[in-house]
């Protein structure tokens, strides 16, 4: 299988539709941050690091300022649809492209968890849909056919898809908001952030962990929403950047708000196990009904459906354009990179897609176990987006502008801390993420064709930064201390991961520079310019 040349490619991109502003793209963004991690996260963090967890979502809001300024320069000066899937194609070759590809494939279990939790609290009105942390079957076609909803939602146009967006975006800052308020004047209590074993009652190291396996980092994700939209905003080098640092912005306050509602809220009879005795299967609800609130339960309930459908709404269509950015990577065939000319949207890719999620929602369990793996997922790729902007400031000239001032530190800072946050979400769920990755080479391999203007050993070459950097975060995560054998101890194993990373990154980046100072030939993917 080829790649598409450039005609076909610019062909398919010219029939998206460029009818995106600064609101539509803030509420795309704010609306796939904002999905089902506002009715679980504040539970699991605070079961992990108790109220030490507000420092987990200050640290998530600082990997996404970093992270989101490297893409903010990636989306502004390179605007395609689907980009982040397309960005370490251009800069660092085939290898990690697919590599990138293939993890950006296995993310769409992203949705597969918002449907999941739709089910986890639909439960309370249909208790035949959900037993044991798993769903039955009833619930499983139930979560198909919402997956089939969801998609048939995205197959018209991207100016339906961001009116109904914005409409279910206002409905989820309102509830939130009206949550926080209630449960801040009904159940109060003082003392909680020195109480019940202190400030960190497990260590300031469990901030660390509560980043995946309390689901921070699922939770804050989505703001690089607007970017893969770029292709089709009305002025993507001024709305785009606006709209994603919005959206960040906006749902990090929302989150501790949060955050601390449900600390100050639970009741005393309920910690006398400390934070780790405290368990509910729809947290704001049963809390809501613990402390009498029967109209915020009932409506907490409806916006379980709709936040998390609001977000999971939201990723089919985000979805739907990496996949179609994999069929003009090459990854997929270029059937998948069809655009109907009537919608403007990729329908074959949407239908790719729907196949995905319900394959997910098979041997997942709970919104906790999906989620956790789902968050390496990201991490990874922000991480290589890191590696590409670094790589093409390589190529840069005196006239070439600059949309994000230090971008040239920012880069290797996020690639450490992006690093950092996937090694900290322990052995647990590294041993199963980082090898499904790395699966990804056998894909690379079985598709080989030749022909991309390079032999294989030099793509290869090219493109071994990355597997030598999953292998040894795999093997760093086994020796370390977070859910790891120990062998390696804190905190050297951190001061290990971060200094490791960084050697990778320069690695990465001259790699980088190798590669995109080559000749591009026919069949090539050459970066659009800046």
């Amino acid at each position: 299988m080829g790649e598409a040349d450039a005609s076909t490619v610019a062909a398919q991109e010219h029939r998206l539709r460029r009818d995106l502003g600064f609101w539509g793209l803030t509420s795309i963004g704010f609306s796939n941050i904002v999905g089902s991690g506002w009715l679980f996260a504040a539970m699991y963090a605070a079961q992990t690091a108790g109220p030490a967890s507000l420092l987990s979502w200050l640290a998530a809001g600082a990997l996404c300022a970093l992270v989101a300024l490297v893409m903010v320069e990636l989306g502004a000066s390179r605007p395609e649809g689907g980009g982040t899937v397309r960005w370490p194609l251009y800069a660092s070759g085939r290898l990690v492209g697919t590599l990138i590809g293939w993890s950006a494939l296995l993310s769409v279990g992203g949705t597969a968890a918002e449907i999941s939790a739709i089910m986890q609290y639909a439960a309370h009105y249909l208790p035949g849909i959900y037993h044991g942390h798993r769903l039955t079957l009833p619930g499983l076609g139930l979560a198909i056919a919402l997956s089939v909803v969801l998609t048939a939602l995205n197959w018209f146009a991207v100016r339906m898809f961001a009116r109904l967006n914005n409409l279910v975006s206002i409905f989820k800052i309102l509830v939130p908001i009206v949550t926080m308020a209630a449960l801040f004047a009904s159940g109060w209590h003082s003392g909680r952030l020195t109480g019940h074993g202190g400030f960190a009652p497990y260590g300031y190291a469990a901030c660390l962990s509560a980043l995946a396996s309390g689901g921070i980092v699922y939770s804050v994700n989505g703001f690089q929403a607007p970017l893969d939209f770029s292709g089709e905003a009305r002025n993507p080098r001024r709305s785009v950047p606006t709209s994603v640092l919005t959206g960040i912005g906006l749902a990090l306050l929302m989150y501790l708000g949060l955050q601390l509602a449900f600390l100050f809220s639970v009741p005393d009879n309920l910690l006398g196990h400390g934070w780790r005795g405290v368990d509910f299967e729809s947290p704001f609800g049963q809390l809501a009904l613990i402390l009498n609130l029967q109209w915020l339960s009932s409506l907490l309930y409806a916006d379980a459906v709709l936040s998390p459908g609001g977000s999971a709404y939201v990723g089919v269509a985000i979805d739907a354009r990496h996949t179609y950015a994999l069929a003009k990577n090459g990854l997929l065939p270029r059937f998948f990179m069809q655009v109907n000319p009537r919608h403007g949207v990729p329908h074959r890719a949407l239908a790719l897609n729907l196949a995905v999620i319900m394959v997910f929602l098979l041997p997942f369990g709970g919104w906790q176990n999906i989620v956790a793996v789902m968050g390496d997922m990201y991490l990874l790729v922000y991480a290589a987006s890191a590696v590409a902007v670094a790589a093409f400031r390589t190529q840069a000239t005196s006239e070439t502008p600059h949309w994000v001032p230090g971008v040239r530190w920012i880069a290797p800072v996020s690639f450490v801390v992006s690093s950092e946050f996937v090694y900290w979400s322990g052995w647990h769920d590294l041993r199963l993420a980082l090898p499904l990755v790395l699966a990804g080479l056998l894909v690379f391999l079985a598709m080989w064709r030749g022909g991309y203007g390079a032999a294989l050993r030099d793509e290869l070459r090219v493109g071994a930064w990355l597997v030598v950097y999953l292998s040894v975060l795999t093997l760093l995560s086994w020796l370390g201390t977070f859910k790891g054998s120990g062998r390696l101890p804190a905190p050297y194993d951190s001061f290990t991961v971060a200094a490791v990373s960084l050697a990778i990154f320069y690695w990465a980046v001259r790699s980088g520079a190798r590669h995109l100072s080559r000749p591009t030939a026919p069949g090539a993917s050459a970066p659009p310019s800046a």
